[in-house]
């Protein structure tokens, strides 16, 4: 990029990040390590494809926007970052779902498992939801009840952990006295991924429909991404986090509804869209209207 105010103030962003401890929940955090490029990596891996050079911020940013808009994902895999997380077993079990990444956790073989546990606080003991067979609902226990299942749950944790040290103290294998820890026990990895492939899990993970645990620990990536990628972060929080697919089904029923909208009165000073948007609007439209 051409402006070196705004390069200034990306390195500074940077820098203030690497290696800062970002807590989550009551024993977890996120650090990132390492990041390799920026926005403008991004700009000059898609501009290789037709050999320009680097162009001016307001020229990158109309081009970051373009790529993720038309889903051109490759160039927002030349940026890569690492972190460094530690989180409770079951958010892991989750998290490594999203396959696309480099992983190595610490061993429980190798090493002993440590006595910190994860206890929800109190707002988040719920009732099973009647409508998602996987979540829970918006109705909080009582809270006196609430707090006895805590103590019952920071009770067995206790117990559960002396146990292990027991079998570890007996001579016990470490693989096999850690068999009965249970699933709130503590873990923590190295985690690198590219940018794409991250924002996937961030679309994922930061709906409102993903579990609560591991939101929080996406709601902090991505806070830590606006700092230091801002125009990668705005391009994907309008048109992949904050946006909607429909079906052809969907589309059939919301049609009629825009059998007439007026293109002719629209402008990038009054929508808020690019020339290129408002025209790639009028394109869905149209085909919307051909169903």
């Amino acid at each position: 990029m051409q402006n070196n105010g705004y390069e200034e103030q990306n390195i500074n962003n940077v820098q203030d990040i690497l290696g800062k401890e970002f807590k989550v929940l009551d024993h977890g955090f996120i650090r990132l390590l390492e990041i390799m490029g920026d926005d403008s990596s991004i700009c000059q891996a898609a501009r290789v494809s037709y050999g320009k050079g680097t162009k001016s911020v307001r020229e990158d940013r109309a081009l970051l926007r373009y790529l993720m808009r038309n889903a051109h994902t490759s160039p927002f895999e030349m940026v890569e970052l690492k972190f460094h997380v530690r989180m409770p077993i079951f958010v892991a079990r989750q998290w490594i779902r999203h396959r696309t990444a480099n992983v190595n956790e610490y061993s429980g073989r190798y090493s002993e498992m440590t006595d910190e546990f994860y206890l929800p606080q109190a707002d988040q003991i719920r009732t099973q939801s009647q409508v998602n067979k996987q979540a829970r609902s918006e109705d909080q226990l009582d809270e006196t009840r609430a707090n006895e299942i805590i103590e019952q749950m920071k009770d067995s944790q206790a117990e559960s952990y002396n146990e292990y040290k027991e079998y570890v103290a007996e001579g016990v294998a470490r693989e096999i006295a850690r068999i009965n820890l249970p699933l709130s026990s503590y873990t923590e990895w190295y985690w690198k991924i590219d940018l794409h492939n991250l924002f996937r899990f961030l679309k994922l993970r930061m709906d409102h429909h993903a579990q609560y645990e591991i939101r929080v620990y996406a709601n902090i990536i991505a806070d830590i991404l606006k700092q230091i990628l801002p125009i990668s972060y705005e391009a994907f929080s309008d048109y992949i986090l904050n946006s909607v697919t429909f079906s052809k089904s969907e589309l059939f029923k919301i049609k009629d509804s825009i059998a007439n909208f007026d293109f002719d009165n629209l402008t990038p000073e009054n929508s808020n869209l690019s020339k290129t948007e408002i025209a790639e609007l009028k394109n869905k439209i149209n085909f919307i209207k051909q169903l």
